[in-house]
């Protein structure tokens, strides 16, 4: 008869809890039970899913609220039951594995971690394209280059519209932008505003400044997407969950910088009809940040929700595969 893993989520200050544990004991010698306990107190993220209940999962079955030992036996019965006719199928080995397969390993580490690293992979992707114009000013050109050609993957990096560091102006806008107070990128510079190439290659000097390694629009949607996912996580680990975002919501938040971007875009072809426009730093900052945020609202507690789940999962299986494992060694050692 395979062992039957019975997983039991609960608070040690429970009154229930200890109930619970005894009468598995009892039966455990029947069913041939592997009893693990989970303590929600050392798993909040569990503890956030499950509430303030106890909680037994067995198989496909699960026991929560208020039962009685008739209750819990009967559930056991049925497990039992179960994972007998596919183990006769599928044999023991498929159905109590002595070992967790390195793909689940992989995910239950990440799982584990994903709301963290997620927000330190953000962290740096926003703060690197800033640290150039840094780097530039204190004369490290090989790491800031190197900066700026990783990014360039990501970003068209055009001069005229990006943000500037340690120069006379925050930004050099096309004179199409018409931004008062601001001169343009080609009275400044002395290129063609039209050459997008020159644009994209230029990164400034003393003078002018060095310009951030991603565009406005981008270190405003980037920005946002980590000030979001950092609230996010401020407020889990004090046991609040944000819900997602509506799409309808999400798609009303896309509005805006399909607007700026698109019309800026088609106004732009060779013989448009639309009249030339070009964006402001302002709009693309304000278009690029609503975008952002919303996105990230609509998608961090969804893969977050996911990632948990994940989660719940396979940290069964790997304690079932430790308590597992852990009676066997006993077994040899007696």
């Amino acid at each position: 008869m395979t062992t039957l893993v019975v997983t039991v989520y609960y608070h040690p200050d429970d009154p229930r809890a200890a109930t619970v544990f005894r009468w598995l004991q009892e039966l455990k010698p029947r069913y041939n039970l592997q009893i693990v306990p989970v303590n929600l107190r050392d798993e909040p993220r569990l503890a956030q899913h499950i509430g303030a209940g106890l909680r037994i999962e067995v198989g496909r079955y699960r026991l929560e609220g208020d039962f009685d030992r008739r209750r819990l036996e009967i559930t056991l019965a049925a497990a039992r039951e179960g994972q007998d006719f596919r183990a006769s199928i599928l044999g023991e080995d498929a159905v109590a594995p002595q070992k967790m397969p390195l793909g689940d390993r992989i995910l239950f580490w990440l799982s584990k971690h994903f709301l963290t690293g997620f927000l330190i992979f953000l962290g740096l992707f926003v703060t690197l394209p800033i640290a150039a114009p840094v780097f530039m000013h204190l004369g490290w050109e090989t790491p800031a280059r190197l900066i700026y050609k990783a990014y360039s993957l990501t970003c068209h990096q055009l001069a005229f519209r990006s943000w500037f560091l340690f120069g006379e102006q925050p930004a050099y806008p096309r004179a199409a932008a018409h931004v008062e107070g601001l001169r343009s990128f080609g009275e400044v510079t002395g290129l063609d505003e039209q050459d997008l190439w020159a644009a994209r290659a230029y990164i400034g000097d003393e003078r002018v400044g060095y310009k951030v390694a991603i565009c406005q629009r981008d270190i405003a949607l980037w920005g946002a997407f980590f000030l979001f996912t950092l609230g996010y996580w401020l407020l889990k680990r004090r046991g609040i969950r944000i819900k997602p975002l509506k799409w309808y919501w999400w798609l009303l938040a896309a509005i805006p910088i399909g607007l700026d971007g698109v019309s800026q875009l088609l106004s732009q072809i060779p013989h448009s009809p639309i009249p030339y426009r070009e964006s402001t730093p302002l709009l693309r900052t304000l278009t690029g940040f609503l975008f952002g945020f919303a996105t990230a609202w609509f998608m961090v507690p969804q893969m977050d929700e996911s990632m948990d789940e994940a989660y719940r999962m396979l940290l069964k299986q790997y304690q079932s595969v430790a308590a597992r494992r852990a009676r066997k060694n006993e077994k040899r050692a007696a």
